[in-house]
């Protein structure tokens, strides 16, 4: 890959997924230069569907296939991104079937803004955040790819639930989506119109509440497979799911309130996150142990809780 392909890859990702970022820049450079490019590929895709006000859905389908046929070597490239994809698709043996996966979740952002029930969710996210984790996988080179997989694609899931949940009120209101199931709402009595509205409840509270504690299950299956890519890649896997997952302290802090305002990491946050995760890995190469003891995610065992909570978790 050539190295403006890579740098205008990298300022994309800078630009638009500065957690994500400050996690890629402790890879190493065979892999961050490759995730550049990867998330550049998708901020792109993304943005078709994303960006799109006023853009008709016939023209919104025609760029994402004729961006299909650009990562799948179809056409010539038209945009230094895509040329760089094309080469690592290649190098590292990325399915035709993967890709297809992913602009296919795209293209039903076109016309789908809600989700009935969770498996319909899920199988969404199977195209738009799995494929994300099957990708980095394949350029991370794992010996145990088939042990490493299932686990990657819980963790990208985890950080898009993270994302859907973070993002209620900038999905109602840019995109008119709501991607918390229509299920959740109903268990809770929570009148889908209200989110629209974005008006606030302690029944809405209790929603995502429970969405949480569903992702958090995510959270702790993808980290137990951090173990099974190359060494010098799991701190930097690690260090994302505690920066994502710190959103979730974020929005209980708010009490659920994410229909007034968005949550977001300061960089004062983020470096602690990052400080704190740094100091346990070097005394604890254990992912999971270092997860428990420095995430916003409570363990799995009831009753106890995170240390952000005020109990104090062993290592393993």
């Amino acid at each position: 890959m050539q190295q403006e392909h890579i740098n205008e890859s990298k300022a994309i990702q800078k630009r638009t997924g500065k957690t994500f970022y400050l996690a890629t820049r402790f890879l190493p450079e065979r892999v961050r230069r490759a995730t550049h490019v990867l998330y550049a590929f998708f901020r792109i895709a993304d943005e078709v569907v994303d960006d799109a006000d006023g853009v008709d859905s016939e023209i919104q389908r025609t760029q994402l296939e004729h961006l299909r046929a650009q990562a799948l070597g179809e056409q010539a490239p038209d945009d230094p991104v895509l040329e760089a994809f094309q080469e690592l698709r290649e190098r590292y043996g990325i399915t035709d079937e993967e890709i297809d996966t992913f602009i296919d979740a795209m293209a039903t952002d076109i016309e789908t803004s809600r989700y009935e029930t969770y498996a319909d969710l899920e199988s969404y996210m199977r195209g738009s955040a799995a494929s994300v984790g099957v990708m980095m996988t394949a350029i991370m080179e794992p010996d145990a790819e088939e042990t490493a997989l299932p686990h990657a694609v819980k963790l990208g899931e985890a950080f898009q639930m993270t994302n859907f949940l973070r993002d209620v009120r900038e999905d109602v209101l840019e995109r008119g989506r709501i991607y918390i199931p229509q299920e959740t709402f109903r268990e809770h009595d929570v009148d889908p119109a209200q989110i629209e509205r974005l008006e606030y409840s302690d029944s809405f509270a209790a929603a995502m509440a429970s969405e949480l504690q569903r992702t958090e299950a995510l959270y702790r299956e993808g980290v137990a497979g951090i173990r099974y890519l190359p060494e010098d890649c799991q701190l930097p896997v690690l260090l994302a799911a505690v920066l994502y997952a710190e959103h979730h302290t974020v929005i209980r802090s708010q009490d659920y309130d994410v229909l007034s305002s968005k949550p977001s990491l300061s960089t004062a946050r983020k470096l602690w996150c990052l400080v704190k995760t740094r100091w346990h890995w070097h005394w604890h190469r254990d992912p999971e142990a270092v997860f428990q003891r420095v995430s916003a995610v409570p363990t799995a065992e009831p009753g106890r809780r995170g240390p952000e909570h005020g109990d104090r978790i062993p290592m393993r």
